[in-house]
């Protein structure tokens, strides 16, 4: 995928998360718009936003997963509602909609990795409400794409959260029972970018980085690339840490369909992790 891409076209949402500021690094001349810019939720205000030229990439989300356990409304709006005025907004004007959504529709009990025709069945708040958005942006002729585990090591997320843990801590205990894709947010940019540029591709597709980890590996990965003892790692059960909203036990996404259509595989997730941090320490 190339680096430099330019996309005049591009109209990213939700641009002040991690994944909307990959995409601002790596395409500059795109359009880009917080919340606060776009209320997706307002058809007149979308539709105002767009030309037939444009290509949407919706990383506008409510992202907080337990929370949404208590704030269904909130999640309905942002996940659901938000999609589905944007995708008809698209519809009416001719633009085109690529929507990211996640591994969280699925029921999370799986033994080999998702693909995206495989039966839906979200047990969260938060899953439900994004099922809702994408079944609402594929019924207007939208695009879909899943990923999952998305981090960018800066604030926030479980990459940066090791960082800190690292330097805080002599041991951490991080859960081995999850399996999941980590995905560092510049290749998924990079790949939705790609994306932008290929119409003729399937309605539904996953892109996370290649191959299968648990929370407990992922960790391993970033004390190993910091230099530390990656012994100070400690495995644990979900059981010892329960939160609000059940996690997944098992919810990798295949990644054949994306490499099916003809897209740039994206690469390892353990090798992303390295180039994640010494990026970070550049």
């Amino acid at each position: 995928m190339n680096a430099d891409f330019r996309a005049p076209a591009v109209l990213v949402t939700g641009a002040g998360g991690q994944l909307g500021q990959q995409l601002l690094r790596l395409a500059p001349t795109a359009r880009a718009v917080s919340r606060a810019e776009l209320d997706i939720t307002d058809r007149a205000a979308v539709e105002a936003a767009l030309t037939p030229e444009t290509v949407v990439l919706n990383c506008a989300a409510y992202t907080a997963v337990d929370a949404a356990e208590t704030e269904v409304e909130a999640a309905f709006a942002a996940n659901a509602t938000g999609p589905a005025v944007l995708a008809a907004a698209c519809a009416a004007v001719g633009a085109r909609l690529i929507h990211v959504s996640t591994d969280y529709v699925f029921p999370g009990n799986a033994r080999l990795p998702y693909e995206p025709a495989d039966p839906t069945g979200p047990a969260t708040v938060y899953g439900r409400s994004k099922l809702a958005g994408e079944r609402a942006v594929l019924e207007l002729g939208g695009q879909v794409v899943r990923t999952a585990w998305v981090y960018s090591g800066v604030e926030g997320d479980f990459v940066a959260t090791m960082r800190r843990l690292e330097a805080e801590r002599d041991t951490v205990r991080v859960v081995n029972d999850q399996f999941g894709s980590p995905t560092y947010a510049a290749d998924l940019a990079a790949a939705l970018l790609e994306l932008s540029t290929r119409p003729a591709t399937p309605r539904v597709l996953h892109a996370t980085n290649s191959g299968t980890a648990t929370w407990f590996d992922l960790a391993v990965a970033v004390f190993t690339d910091l230099g530390a003892d990656p012994a100070r790692v400690r495995p644990c059960t979900s059981s010892e840490f329960p939160r609000p909203a059940p996690r997944p036990a098992y919810s990798a996404l295949s990644p054949a369909g994306w490499n099916d259509a003809g897209l740039t595989p994206l690469r390892p997730w353990r090798i992303a992790v390295t180039d994640a941090l010494r990026r970070l320490s550049d």
